[in-house]
Protein backbone atom coordinates (compact mmCIF):
# COMPACT_ATOMS: atom_id res chain seq x y z
CA UNK A 1 0.00 0.00 0.00
CA UNK A 2 1.19 3.78 -0.70
CA UNK A 3 2.13 6.10 2.00
CA UNK A 4 0.69 9.32 0.55
CA UNK A 5 -1.54 10.50 -2.22
CA UNK A 6 -0.47 11.29 -5.19
CA UNK A 7 -0.53 14.45 -5.06
CA UNK A 8 1.97 16.98 -3.25
CA UNK A 9 -1.54 19.26 -2.50
CA UNK A 10 -2.86 16.43 -0.14
CA UNK A 11 -0.02 14.80 1.45
CA UNK A 12 -2.22 14.80 4.89
CA UNK A 13 -5.61 13.98 5.65
CA UNK A 14 -5.57 17.74 7.57
CA UNK A 15 -4.76 18.81 4.10
CA UNK A 16 -7.37 17.23 2.31
CA UNK A 17 -9.85 17.92 4.05
CA UNK A 18 -9.15 21.86 3.08
CA UNK A 19 -9.32 21.07 -0.40
CA UNK A 20 -11.82 20.89 -2.94
CA UNK A 21 -11.45 18.90 -6.52
CA UNK A 22 -10.22 22.22 -7.85
CA UNK A 23 -6.74 21.58 -6.33
CA UNK A 24 -4.68 18.31 -6.76
CA UNK A 25 -2.85 18.48 -9.74
CA UNK A 26 -5.00 16.04 -12.24
CA UNK A 27 -5.66 13.27 -13.30
CA UNK A 28 -6.52 11.74 -10.25
CA UNK A 29 -9.61 9.47 -9.04
CA UNK A 30 -12.51 10.88 -7.19
CA UNK A 31 -14.69 8.70 -4.78
CA UNK A 32 -18.40 9.70 -4.44
CA UNK A 33 -19.38 7.69 -1.40
CA UNK A 34 -23.12 9.25 -1.51
CA UNK A 35 -23.49 7.20 -4.20
CA UNK A 36 -20.82 4.13 -3.47
CA UNK A 37 -23.48 3.66 -0.22
CA UNK A 38 -26.75 3.54 -2.02
CA UNK A 39 -25.35 1.31 -4.16
CA UNK A 40 -24.07 -0.96 -1.67
CA UNK A 41 -27.41 -1.22 0.51
CA UNK A 42 -29.22 -1.73 -2.66
CA UNK A 43 -27.41 -4.86 -3.41
CA UNK A 44 -27.21 -6.00 0.91
CA UNK A 45 -31.13 -5.49 0.43
CA UNK A 46 -31.66 -7.73 -2.29
CA UNK A 47 -29.21 -10.65 -1.46
CA UNK A 48 -30.75 -10.32 2.33
CA UNK A 49 -34.42 -10.93 0.90
CA UNK A 50 -33.03 -13.84 -0.87
CA UNK A 51 -31.89 -15.65 2.28
CA UNK A 52 -28.15 -15.56 1.33
CA UNK A 53 -25.11 -14.15 2.54
CA UNK A 54 -23.07 -11.35 0.54
CA UNK A 55 -18.65 -11.96 -0.03
CA UNK A 56 -18.11 -8.67 -1.70
CA UNK A 57 -15.24 -8.53 -3.87
CA UNK A 58 -12.94 -6.18 -3.16
CA UNK A 59 -10.96 -6.14 -6.49
CA UNK A 60 -12.45 -3.38 -8.07
CA UNK A 61 -11.99 -0.83 -4.39
CA UNK A 62 -8.93 -2.94 -3.49
CA UNK A 63 -9.76 -0.22 -0.28
CA UNK A 64 -9.79 -0.99 3.36
CA UNK A 65 -11.70 2.12 3.64
CA UNK A 66 -14.34 1.37 0.96
CA UNK A 67 -14.72 -2.25 2.48
CA UNK A 68 -16.01 -0.82 5.86
CA UNK A 69 -18.50 1.01 3.98
CA UNK A 70 -19.75 -2.02 3.28
CA UNK A 71 -19.20 -4.23 6.59
CA UNK A 72 -19.31 -1.80 8.92
CA UNK A 73 -17.44 -1.92 12.58
CA UNK A 74 -17.14 -5.52 11.85
CA UNK A 75 -15.16 -7.01 9.34
CA UNK A 76 -17.41 -9.72 7.47
CA UNK A 77 -16.72 -12.17 4.23
CA UNK A 78 -14.91 -10.84 1.78
CA UNK A 79 -13.59 -11.76 -1.99
CA UNK A 80 -10.24 -11.01 -3.15
CA UNK A 81 -8.26 -11.35 -6.68
CA UNK A 82 -5.06 -11.19 -5.33
CA UNK A 83 -2.75 -12.39 -2.08
CA UNK A 84 -1.64 -9.06 -1.80
CA UNK A 85 -4.96 -8.13 -1.11
CA UNK A 86 -5.86 -10.79 0.98
CA UNK A 87 -2.58 -10.31 3.23
CA UNK A 88 -3.89 -6.06 3.56
CA UNK A 89 -6.83 -6.79 4.10
CA UNK A 90 -5.26 -9.67 6.86
CA UNK A 91 -3.49 -7.18 8.11
CA UNK A 92 -6.65 -4.98 8.64
CA UNK A 93 -8.52 -7.19 10.68
CA UNK A 94 -10.49 -9.52 8.45
CA UNK A 95 -9.99 -13.37 8.80
CA UNK A 96 -12.67 -14.84 6.39
CA UNK A 97 -11.50 -14.26 2.68
CA UNK A 98 -12.27 -16.30 -0.65
CA UNK A 99 -9.14 -15.77 -3.16
CA UNK A 100 -11.18 -16.37 -6.20
CA UNK A 101 -8.02 -16.79 -8.92
CA UNK A 102 -7.20 -20.05 -9.88
CA UNK A 103 -4.15 -21.16 -7.35
CA UNK A 104 -0.49 -21.18 -8.73
CA UNK A 105 1.04 -23.58 -6.57
CA UNK A 106 4.25 -21.76 -6.23
CA UNK A 107 1.86 -19.15 -4.00
CA UNK A 108 0.86 -21.67 -1.26
CA UNK A 109 3.42 -20.69 1.05
CA UNK A 110 1.97 -17.11 0.98
CA UNK A 111 -1.79 -19.08 1.64
CA UNK A 112 -0.13 -21.15 4.66
CA UNK A 113 1.35 -18.12 6.44
CA UNK A 114 -2.20 -16.49 6.16
CA UNK A 115 -3.54 -19.51 7.72
CA UNK A 116 -1.12 -19.62 10.64
CA UNK A 117 -2.41 -16.16 11.53
CA UNK A 118 -5.65 -17.41 12.00
CA UNK A 119 -7.06 -16.08 8.98
CA UNK A 120 -9.39 -18.63 7.17
CA UNK A 121 -8.19 -18.07 3.43
CA UNK A 122 -10.04 -20.33 0.75
CA UNK A 123 -8.35 -20.82 -2.59
CA UNK A 124 -10.03 -21.77 -5.89
CA UNK A 125 -9.09 -24.12 -8.13
CA UNK A 126 -10.08 -26.51 -11.62
CA UNK A 127 -7.55 -29.32 -12.07
CA UNK A 128 -5.83 -32.32 -10.78
CA UNK A 129 -3.07 -30.53 -10.75
CA UNK A 130 -3.62 -27.79 -8.53
CA UNK A 131 -5.56 -29.61 -6.67
CA UNK A 132 -2.74 -32.34 -5.74
CA UNK A 133 -0.60 -29.60 -5.02
CA UNK A 134 -3.03 -28.04 -2.38
CA UNK A 135 -3.26 -31.89 -0.53
CA UNK A 136 0.57 -32.34 -1.07
CA UNK A 137 1.21 -28.36 0.45
CA UNK A 138 -1.47 -29.17 3.10
CA UNK A 139 0.10 -32.46 4.60
CA UNK A 140 3.39 -30.74 4.60
CA UNK A 141 1.89 -27.79 6.55
CA UNK A 142 -0.34 -30.04 8.51
CA UNK A 143 -2.63 -27.72 7.92
CA UNK A 144 -6.02 -28.07 5.63
CA UNK A 145 -6.00 -25.53 2.71
CA UNK A 146 -9.76 -24.67 2.76
CA UNK A 147 -10.45 -25.07 -1.02
CA UNK A 148 -13.52 -24.43 -3.48
CA UNK A 149 -13.76 -25.91 -7.12
CA UNK A 150 -14.38 -23.93 -9.69
CA UNK A 151 -16.81 -24.85 -11.88
CA UNK A 152 -17.97 -23.82 -15.61
CA UNK A 153 -21.33 -21.92 -16.02
CA UNK A 154 -20.92 -20.87 -19.53
CA UNK A 155 -18.18 -21.43 -21.39
CA UNK A 156 -16.46 -17.88 -20.20
CA UNK A 157 -13.02 -18.80 -18.40
CA UNK A 158 -11.91 -21.44 -16.35
CA UNK A 159 -13.68 -23.90 -14.05
CA UNK A 160 -14.80 -27.32 -14.92
CA UNK A 161 -17.83 -29.05 -15.94
CA UNK A 162 -21.13 -30.84 -14.70
CA UNK A 163 -19.75 -33.23 -17.94
CA UNK A 164 -16.44 -34.23 -16.50
CA UNK A 165 -15.23 -37.15 -14.09
CA UNK A 166 -12.66 -34.48 -13.02
CA UNK A 167 -15.04 -32.53 -10.63
CA UNK A 168 -15.14 -35.50 -8.42
CA UNK A 169 -11.55 -36.73 -9.09
CA UNK A 170 -10.75 -33.37 -7.66
CA UNK A 171 -13.14 -33.52 -4.68
CA UNK A 172 -11.21 -36.88 -3.76
CA UNK A 173 -8.24 -35.71 -3.77
CA UNK A 174 -9.26 -32.30 -1.73
CA UNK A 175 -10.59 -34.78 0.46
CA UNK A 176 -7.33 -36.53 1.49
CA UNK A 177 -6.36 -33.40 3.19
CA UNK A 178 -9.69 -32.24 4.27
CA UNK A 179 -9.39 -29.40 2.40
CA UNK A 180 -12.76 -29.28 0.44
CA UNK A 181 -14.95 -26.50 1.13
CA UNK A 182 -17.66 -26.51 -1.46
CA UNK A 183 -17.76 -25.02 -5.36
CA UNK A 184 -17.87 -21.31 -6.98
CA UNK A 185 -19.20 -20.86 -9.91
CA UNK A 186 -18.98 -17.07 -12.40
CA UNK A 187 -21.60 -16.32 -14.59
CA UNK A 188 -19.12 -14.24 -16.68
CA UNK A 189 -21.07 -14.40 -19.62
CA UNK A 190 -23.60 -12.16 -17.88
CA UNK A 191 -21.78 -8.89 -18.81
CA UNK A 192 -22.95 -9.46 -22.18
CA UNK A 193 -26.42 -10.21 -21.37
CA UNK A 194 -27.89 -6.93 -22.34
CA UNK A 195 -31.88 -6.87 -21.30
CA UNK A 196 -33.25 -7.98 -17.45
CA UNK A 197 -34.72 -11.13 -19.36
CA UNK A 198 -31.36 -12.21 -20.15
CA UNK A 199 -29.85 -11.53 -17.04
CA UNK A 200 -32.26 -13.15 -14.47
CA UNK A 201 -31.87 -16.15 -16.99
CA UNK A 202 -28.05 -16.29 -16.73
CA UNK A 203 -28.54 -15.70 -12.76
CA UNK A 204 -31.07 -18.71 -12.95
CA UNK A 205 -28.47 -20.86 -14.79
CA UNK A 206 -26.15 -19.63 -12.74
CA UNK A 207 -27.54 -21.17 -9.93
CA UNK A 208 -28.46 -24.29 -11.44
CA UNK A 209 -25.02 -25.54 -12.16
CA UNK A 210 -23.72 -24.55 -8.95
CA UNK A 211 -26.18 -26.62 -6.82
CA UNK A 212 -25.94 -29.41 -9.30
CA UNK A 213 -22.25 -29.62 -8.90
CA UNK A 214 -22.28 -29.46 -5.20
CA UNK A 215 -24.75 -32.22 -5.51
CA UNK A 216 -22.80 -34.28 -7.40
CA UNK A 217 -19.80 -34.22 -4.43
CA UNK A 218 -22.56 -35.13 -1.90
CA UNK A 219 -23.54 -38.07 -3.65
CA UNK A 220 -19.83 -38.91 -4.08
CA UNK A 221 -19.98 -39.21 -0.44
CA UNK A 222 -18.07 -35.99 -0.27
CA UNK A 223 -18.80 -32.61 1.34
CA UNK A 224 -19.99 -28.95 -0.32
CA UNK A 225 -20.96 -26.74 2.61
CA UNK A 226 -20.07 -23.81 0.41
CA UNK A 227 -22.22 -22.75 -2.98
CA UNK A 228 -20.95 -19.82 -3.91
CA UNK A 229 -22.01 -18.07 -6.71
CA UNK A 230 -22.23 -14.17 -8.55
CA UNK A 231 -21.05 -11.29 -10.73
CA UNK A 232 -22.65 -8.17 -10.72
CA UNK A 233 -25.49 -8.43 -13.00
CA UNK A 234 -26.52 -11.97 -11.70
CA UNK A 235 -26.43 -10.68 -8.35
CA UNK A 236 -28.80 -7.83 -9.05
CA UNK A 237 -30.88 -10.35 -11.54
CA UNK A 238 -31.70 -13.15 -8.91
CA UNK A 239 -34.79 -14.29 -7.73
CA UNK A 240 -34.42 -17.48 -6.31
CA UNK A 241 -30.73 -18.62 -4.71
CA UNK A 242 -32.43 -21.84 -3.21
CA UNK A 243 -29.37 -24.41 -2.64
CA UNK A 244 -26.81 -21.50 -2.80
CA UNK A 245 -24.83 -20.20 0.26
CA UNK A 246 -23.18 -16.94 -0.74
CA UNK A 247 -23.50 -14.31 -3.47
CA UNK A 248 -20.11 -12.64 -4.74
CA UNK A 249 -19.83 -9.46 -6.72
CA UNK A 250 -17.62 -6.44 -6.44
CA UNK A 251 -18.40 -3.60 -9.34
CA UNK A 252 -21.43 -2.77 -7.91
CA UNK A 253 -19.50 -0.80 -5.45
CA UNK A 254 -18.65 1.94 -8.00
CA UNK A 255 -20.73 0.68 -11.11
CA UNK A 256 -19.43 1.50 -14.64
CA UNK A 257 -20.93 2.60 -17.53
CA UNK A 258 -20.76 -1.15 -19.43
CA UNK A 259 -23.31 -1.69 -16.09
CA UNK A 260 -25.36 1.17 -17.08
CA UNK A 261 -25.45 -0.16 -21.10
CA UNK A 262 -26.38 -3.25 -19.50
CA UNK A 263 -29.26 -1.77 -17.14
CA UNK A 264 -27.79 -2.91 -14.48
CA UNK A 265 -27.64 0.73 -13.28
CA UNK A 266 -27.86 4.29 -14.45
CA UNK A 267 -25.32 6.63 -14.96
CA UNK A 268 -26.07 8.56 -11.85
CA UNK A 269 -25.54 5.45 -10.23
CA UNK A 270 -21.33 5.42 -11.19
CA UNK A 271 -19.38 6.85 -8.32
CA UNK A 272 -15.86 6.56 -9.24
CA UNK A 273 -14.77 9.58 -11.84
CA UNK A 274 -11.55 10.83 -13.16
CA UNK A 275 -10.90 14.38 -12.73
CA UNK A 276 -8.48 15.88 -15.90
CA UNK A 277 -8.07 19.30 -17.00
CA UNK A 278 -8.11 20.90 -20.32
CA UNK A 279 -4.96 21.89 -21.95
CA UNK A 280 -5.49 22.42 -25.64
CA UNK A 281 -8.03 22.57 -28.52
CA UNK A 282 -8.29 21.14 -31.95
CA UNK A 283 -10.68 22.70 -33.79
CA UNK A 284 -10.43 21.91 -36.79
CA UNK A 285 -10.42 18.17 -35.70
CA UNK A 286 -13.27 18.72 -32.98
CA UNK A 287 -11.13 18.20 -30.53
CA UNK A 288 -11.07 19.14 -26.70
CA UNK A 289 -7.13 18.01 -25.75
CA UNK A 290 -7.15 17.00 -21.60
CA UNK A 291 -4.46 15.70 -19.80
CA UNK A 292 -6.07 12.73 -18.80
CA UNK A 293 -5.04 9.78 -21.12
CA UNK A 294 -5.62 5.98 -21.02
CA UNK A 295 -3.35 5.84 -18.33
CA UNK A 296 -5.51 8.01 -16.65
CA UNK A 297 -8.71 5.82 -17.68
CA UNK A 298 -7.19 3.11 -18.93
CA UNK A 299 -7.35 1.10 -22.54
CA UNK A 300 -10.63 -0.81 -21.65
CA UNK A 301 -13.64 0.18 -23.79
CA UNK A 302 -16.10 -2.12 -22.86
CA UNK A 303 -18.65 -0.35 -23.97
CA UNK A 304 -17.86 -0.85 -27.93
CA UNK A 305 -19.81 -3.79 -28.11
CA UNK A 306 -23.09 -2.48 -26.51
CA UNK A 307 -25.69 -0.41 -28.36
CA UNK A 308 -24.20 2.84 -27.47
CA UNK A 309 -20.70 3.34 -27.65
CA UNK A 310 -19.43 5.17 -24.96
CA UNK A 311 -15.50 5.88 -26.27
CA UNK A 312 -13.11 5.99 -22.97
CA UNK A 313 -16.01 7.59 -20.73
CA UNK A 314 -18.61 10.23 -20.58
CA UNK A 315 -17.81 13.63 -19.38
CA UNK A 316 -19.13 15.60 -16.86
CA UNK A 317 -18.85 19.13 -15.51
CA UNK A 318 -16.48 18.97 -11.76
CA UNK A 319 -19.96 19.05 -9.94
CA UNK A 320 -21.04 15.81 -11.93
CA UNK A 321 -23.62 17.32 -13.67
CA UNK A 322 -23.29 15.14 -17.47
CA UNK A 323 -22.45 17.71 -20.28
CA UNK A 324 -24.80 16.52 -23.19
CA UNK A 325 -23.39 14.83 -26.38
CA UNK A 326 -19.27 15.08 -25.02
CA UNK A 327 -17.41 11.83 -24.59
CA UNK A 328 -13.97 10.83 -24.08
CA UNK A 329 -13.94 9.83 -27.82
CA UNK A 330 -9.92 8.57 -27.96
CA UNK A 331 -7.12 8.88 -25.58
CA UNK A 332 -2.89 8.64 -26.16
CA UNK A 333 -0.72 7.68 -23.12
CA UNK A 334 -1.18 11.08 -21.21
CA UNK A 335 -3.42 12.70 -23.51
CA UNK A 336 -7.35 12.58 -23.45
CA UNK A 337 -8.77 13.93 -26.68
CA UNK A 338 -13.18 14.75 -26.06
CA UNK A 339 -14.94 15.21 -29.01
CA UNK A 340 -18.75 15.65 -29.52
CA UNK A 341 -20.75 12.31 -30.34
CA UNK A 342 -22.70 13.76 -33.68
CA UNK A 343 -19.89 16.20 -34.81
CA UNK A 344 -21.86 19.27 -33.75
CA UNK A 345 -19.88 22.50 -32.27
CA UNK A 346 -18.18 21.77 -29.21
CA UNK A 347 -19.08 23.20 -25.71
CA UNK A 348 -16.92 26.53 -24.56
CA UNK A 349 -14.65 24.58 -22.37
CA UNK A 350 -11.39 27.00 -22.19
CA UNK A 351 -7.80 25.85 -21.02
CA UNK A 352 -7.88 25.08 -17.29
CA UNK A 353 -11.01 23.94 -17.05
CA UNK A 354 -12.14 20.96 -15.12
CA UNK A 355 -13.70 18.31 -15.92
CA UNK A 356 -14.51 14.70 -14.59
CA UNK A 357 -14.80 11.78 -16.70
CA UNK A 358 -17.09 8.55 -15.76
CA UNK A 359 -15.68 5.31 -16.82
CA UNK A 360 -16.11 2.45 -18.81
CA UNK A 361 -14.48 -0.24 -16.20
CA UNK A 362 -14.57 0.73 -12.72
CA UNK A 363 -11.86 -1.65 -12.08
CA UNK A 364 -9.37 -0.84 -14.98
CA UNK A 365 -10.07 2.75 -14.02
CA UNK A 366 -9.18 2.56 -10.37
CA UNK A 367 -5.97 0.34 -11.23
CA UNK A 368 -4.64 3.46 -12.89
CA UNK A 369 -4.05 5.18 -9.11
CA UNK A 370 -2.83 4.87 -5.89
CA UNK A 371 -6.10 6.05 -3.93
CA UNK A 372 -8.99 7.84 -4.80
CA UNK A 373 -10.15 11.54 -3.22
CA UNK A 374 -13.32 11.05 -1.36
CA UNK A 375 -16.22 13.52 -2.20
CA UNK A 376 -19.94 13.24 -0.93
CA UNK A 377 -22.39 14.13 -3.38
CA UNK A 378 -25.95 15.78 -2.13
CA UNK A 379 -24.22 18.39 0.17
CA UNK A 380 -25.24 22.14 0.29
CA UNK A 381 -21.44 22.65 -0.84
CA UNK A 382 -20.41 25.40 -3.45
CA UNK A 383 -19.84 24.27 -6.83
CA UNK A 384 -16.23 22.79 -6.95
CA UNK A 385 -17.23 19.44 -4.13
CA UNK A 386 -14.99 19.70 -1.23
CA UNK A 387 -12.44 16.72 -0.91
CA UNK A 388 -12.83 14.93 2.89
CA UNK A 389 -10.05 12.48 2.86
CA UNK A 390 -7.61 10.35 0.42
CA UNK A 391 -7.98 6.39 1.01
CA UNK A 392 -4.95 4.61 -0.55
CA UNK A 393 -5.56 1.38 -2.77
CA UNK A 394 -3.82 -1.91 -1.97
CA UNK A 395 -2.01 -2.41 -5.16
CA UNK A 396 0.74 -5.41 -6.28
CA UNK A 397 0.00 -9.24 -6.31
Amino acid sequence: MTTQPPHPTASTSDNVSQLSLSDPDTPFAVLDTTKAKRNIARLADHVDKLGVSLRPHLKTTKSLEVASLIHGDEPGPITVSTLAEAEAFADGGYTDILYAVGIDPHKLPRVIALLRRGITLTVLLDSTEQARAVRDAAASAHTPIPTLIEVDCDGHRGGVTLQEPALVEIGRILTEASSLRGVLVHAGESYFATTSAAQRKAAGHERDVAVAAAQQLRDAGLSADVVSVGSTPTAHAATDLTGVTEVRAGNYVFFDLVMAGLGVCGVDDLALSVVVTVIGHRAEHGWILTDGGWMAMSRDRGTANQSTDQGYGLVTDLTGNLIPNLLMSDASQEHGILSTRDGSPLPDLPVGTRLRILPNHACATAAQHRGYHVVASGQSTPSTPAIQTFWERVTGW
